[in-house]
């Protein structure tokens, strides 16, 4: 059981490929996506590995290899040497969907969300203790909510080759000024962003959220290179499909006491929230330096690191008030 708990946000800032490991169609490479909805997701596990070599990388090569009761293998739990040794202390949920961008006429590109993708945003929210006091809103087929006018071309929303009737509305309006005040870090790297999503979030069915984020994530081919010829190896195109650039999604951390033997190297057990704060706010290593923690960090996550793909930015909601 968890004690203490924080949700946060992660936003694409490059295209991440946090891979299904299976591939059913045409696609050789495909995503993680949620088996009911189909969404783009990132498997928890995915999140936690990636999470935890980030913190690792920071560690000086003096202390990369210690024991279990490192602090590192404290909250995450030991390396593969000592797997058995004991679990770690802090696990991450499955990171949904939230926003996902769409192609439009105007404005380059708009927010895209549904009823379903805000309400369990919401949920997740609440049940962490967060305060988002979002209204419930639903759209009418071949129609759409805008969180301003600013996108519309003659009371229509032009996104791809699709047009919809569309109307600005004050419920999706209250959602936008949360999330663009809630779910970017702040400072003047991510402002433009903060006010394109307050001004550019569009509500649409949920079908047609559905058939954007199977169809318009990106799909690069992709050649194997002959390690002896230095040239393309005979069959060897294959497609990779990636998460697009301004995704936003939504996880949740989750923090237990610690689960050493009580005692264990002559330190206390540390509590759920301690464990939570050392995570998200970093700490010290006596006479090594400091472990920066989550919060507002920039992290790798999935596949293609090397081709500068997974950057992602975590942003924690405190209790429903942003941690700037």
């Amino acid at each position: 059981m968890f004690q203490a708990k924080c949700p946060f946000f992660i936003y694409c800032l490059s295209p991440v490929h946090m891979g299904a490991g299976t591939a059913l169609g045409i696609i050789d490479n495909p995503i993680q996506r949620e088996r009911h909805t189909d969404h783009p997701m990132m498997a928890g596990s995915g999140l936690k590995g990636a999470i935890r070599h980030h913190m690792w990388s920071q560690l000086q090569e003096a202390v990369r290899h210690g024991k279990e009761e490192r602090l590192l293998h404290r909250i995450f739990g030991p390396d593969t040497r000592d797997a058995d040794t004991h679990a770690g202390a802090i696990s991450f949920g499955d990171a949904q969907l939230v926003c996902f961008p769409v192609r439009c006429l105007k404005r380059s590109f708009v927010y895209a969300t549904s009823a379903t993708a805000l309400a369990r945003a919401r949920r997740g929210l609440l049940t962490a203790g967060a305060e988002a006091a979002w209204p419930e809103l639903s759209v009418a087929d071949n129609t759409a909510l805008v969180s301003s006018g600013a996108t519309l071309d003659n009371g229509k929303l032009l996104l791809e080759v699709f047009d919809y009737q569309a109307r600005a509305d004050d419920g999706l309006r209250t959602v936008a000024e949360w999330l663009a005040d809630h779910a970017l870090p702040a400072g003047p790297d991510h402002e433009y962003f903060r006010e394109k999503l307050r001004s550019d979030l569009v509500l649409l069915p949920d079908e047609d959220f559905n058939y954007f984020v199977r169809n318009a994530t990106v799909v690069e081919p992709h050649v194997r290179i002959d390690d002896a010829s230095g040239t393309a190896d005979d069959g060897g195109l294959f497609y990779t499909e990636n998460l697009p650039p301004e995704s936003l999604l939504l996880s949740l951390v989750m923090a237990t006491v610690e689960r050493r033997k009580k005692g264990a190297n002559g330190n206390g057990l540390m509590g759920a929230e301690e464990v939570l704060a050392k995570a998200v706010d970093g700490w010290d290593v006596a006479d090594e330096g400091r472990v920066n923690g989550l919060r507002d960090a920039l992290v790798q996550v999935g596949g293609d690191a090397t081709t500068g793909r997974g950057l992602v930015t975590l942003h924690f909601v405190d209790g429903g008030h942003d941690d700037r």
